[in-house]
């Protein structure tokens, strides 16, 4: 039995679409042994292959053929994983540094506090109460 790649990618859940899974493999995210593959290409049992999604390559053995979308919790009867560590330590690389930056939550300044903000930044920004001698 063999099956059309993007008809595969879209059974196994790797991609959500069968569009987007054939335009995956138009512009060569999808590789064979390095080779590029075509949507139209078939599949077979046995066969290894790599997808491409930035910044991560995930390796892919084909266990068992499937034409029909899967429950997530049947894909792995049917694909087994084979990414190499180095390429998920990237992936675990990219997540952490998407947690970087505000709180969450915290949204954005109100115009309140952007007024307060330029009014401190500004060049004529005093203290009231302060002066010299106080210190």
């Amino acid at each position: 039995m063999e099956v059309r790649i993007d008809k595969y990618l879209f059974a196994m859940r790797i991609y959500k679409t069968r569009s987007i899974a054939a335009d995956a493999c138009k512009k060569g995210r999808v590789t064979m042994n390095g080779t590029q593959l075509k949507p139209s290409r078939t599949f077979r049992v046995g066969d290894v292959f790599s997808v491409r999604k930035n910044p991560v390559t995930f390796t892919y053995r084909i266990l068992q053929l499937s034409e029909n979308r899967l429950g997530a919790k049947l894909v792995p009867d049917y694909l087994q994983d084979i990414t190499a560590p180095d390429q998920l330590e990237l992936l675990e690389l990219a997540r952490m540094a998407g947690r970087q930056g505000r709180d969450r939550g915290t949204g954005r300044p109100t115009k309140k506090d952007r007024r307060d903000i330029e009014t401190f930044f500004s060049d004529d920004y005093e203290l009231d109460d302060f002066s010299p001698d106080d210190v």
